[in-house]
């Protein structure tokens, strides 16, 4: 408790990263704030009572909203559209060699960040009015007119796109990723009314009592020890440099080390796979009385629903892995730079040794990962309620283990930078590379 103290005492003391987490957090608050505004014509009351029996889609994005998404906030649509525009532009980073030419430039980039700009409003356009007739209820509608439409697609429009403004402004003058941290902040709004709801339900009747509800969480503990080895892992591979002699000085000769990630996908490979899973729960909101095969992929307590999941996942991990991480350009680098592997020639065989490799820790990397995006099924199975089951695994716990682990390893950069002591005595924090949960800059 006292080296806590101190090191709170040694963050407060530095002026800059102060400032930054202040901006950070007055930033986080204005979100939070903008969460619990409701949409103008909307009856709060009326949506409030419709979105309490809720559960399917709702239930899902309303985790990433903080709730927002429920309650018919000028925020609903969240940080969503900016993620789905960002991943369509990596996507075509892939495909067209114009847009994978211009994310070599700096130029290039920035014209890749303007462009997604333009895609989220396109996104937000079509995405607003389905959620206004999905999600709405009827009832909940004070002015249901052509006019009161227009305006609640431009306002959740507009808000959408001053979220991700709060999130750029996080990244450049706050701490941390800023659309990360708008992400982590509105799931971990959920926690504390889902763990109270939790409590509640064992400590009533026939809920197993104190006992079970300990045992839930040493279990949930040792789930999120596991997603941070998880986001943690590294295999190094030994990289030699040659010795070149200059005058009367020497240069290279010595060893480093390429850090392959256990999980260089991040949380990439379960958005995309729920994305796809998802697809069977609009389709069966289109019936009154859908098929009993369709109820079957719908059910997020089933097999098929979560055999699907866990099998798209580990598809997904290995596709993910294969764009994010290119062995051949890792070669050439090596080469260029007079490095090589011990005991590997350079080129083709450096290559194919790497590849290898990443083929042999993305396998348990990649089923460990889909075992996560299933767990809670498990949970809910074992008598946990949904809203607390969220947290025992899938993109909710991954995104606050990454995003936290990130924020407190940049805090621990302005200590150890300042000659203070860091977070950790036993070693440094190691974070993500790239920073951010969804392997994209802010």
């Amino acid at each position: 408790m006292k080296n806590l103290i101190e090191t709170i005492k040694n963050i407060w003391r530095i002026d800059e990263l102060r400032t930054r987490i202040l901006i950070t957090l007055g930033l986080l608050l204005i979100y939070r704030i903008g969460s619990f505004i409701v949409l103008p014509g909307v009856d709060s009351a009326r949506m409030a009572a419709s979105a309490s029996g809720g559960g399917g889609i709702a239930e899902i994005l309303s985790i990433f909203t903080g709730g927002a998404f429920t309650r018919a906030s000028i925020f609903a649509l969240g940080i969503m559209p900016y993620i789905s525009a960002s991943i369509i532009m990596q996507l075509m980073g892939i495909a067209v060699p114009a847009v994978q030419k211009m994310q070599k430039e700096e130029s290039g980039r920035r014209r890749i960040n303007q462009y997604t700009r333009y895609l989220t409003i396109l996104i937000c356009v079509f995405q607003a009015p389905g959620y206004i007739y999905t999600t709405i209820e009827p009832e909940a509608r004070i002015n249901d007119g052509q006019f009161w439409l227009f305006t609640s697609i431009v306002i959740l429009s507009a808000s959408t796109l001053f979220v991700m403004w709060l999130g750029e402004r996080i990244t450049e003058r706050g701490l941390g990723n800023g659309i990360s941290l708008i992400i982590m902040i509105g799931i971990v709004a959920q926690l504390p009314q889902s763990f109270a709801q939790e409590v509640v339900g064992r400590m009533g009747p026939g809920g197993g009592g104190l006992v079970l509800l300990l045992v839930e969480i040493v279990l949930w503990v040792l789930i999120i020890a596991g997603c941070i080895l998880l986001v943690q892992g590294t295999r190094r591979i030994p990289v030699q440099f040659a010795k070149r002699v200059q005058g009367n000085k020497q240069y290279g000769g010595v060893r480093n080390y390429i850090p392959l990630k256990v999980n260089a996908a991040g949380v990439m490979p379960i958005i995309f796979a729920q994305a796809i899973v998802l697809i069977p729960m609009y389709v069966a909101q289109a019936f009154e009385t859908p098929p009993n095969w369709l109820l079957s992929m719908v059910n997020s307590q089933g097999f098929f629903y979560n055999f699907t999941l866990f099998l798209m996942v580990v598809l997904f991990t290995y596709f993910y892995t294969a764009i994010t991480v290119n062995p051949n350009q890792l070669s050439d680098d090596m080469k260029r730079n007079g490095g090589f592997i011990p005991g590997v020639k350079p080129g083709r065989q450096t290559a194919n040794h790497i590849d290898e490799l990443l083929s042999r820790i993305t396998l348990p990397g990649a089923i460990f990962l889909g075992f996560v995006a299933i767990l809670p099924a498990f949970a809910m199975m074992f008598g946990i309620k949904q809203g607390f089951a969220q947290f025992f695994g899938g993109t909710s716990l991954l995104i606050m283990v990454g995003v936290l682990l990130d924020t407190l390893q940049q805090i621990e950069s302005h200590l150890l930078m300042r000659h203070y002591d860091g977070l950790m005595k036993s070693g440094r924090i190691k974070g993500r590379s790239g920073g951010a949960a969804f392997g994209m800059a802010g």
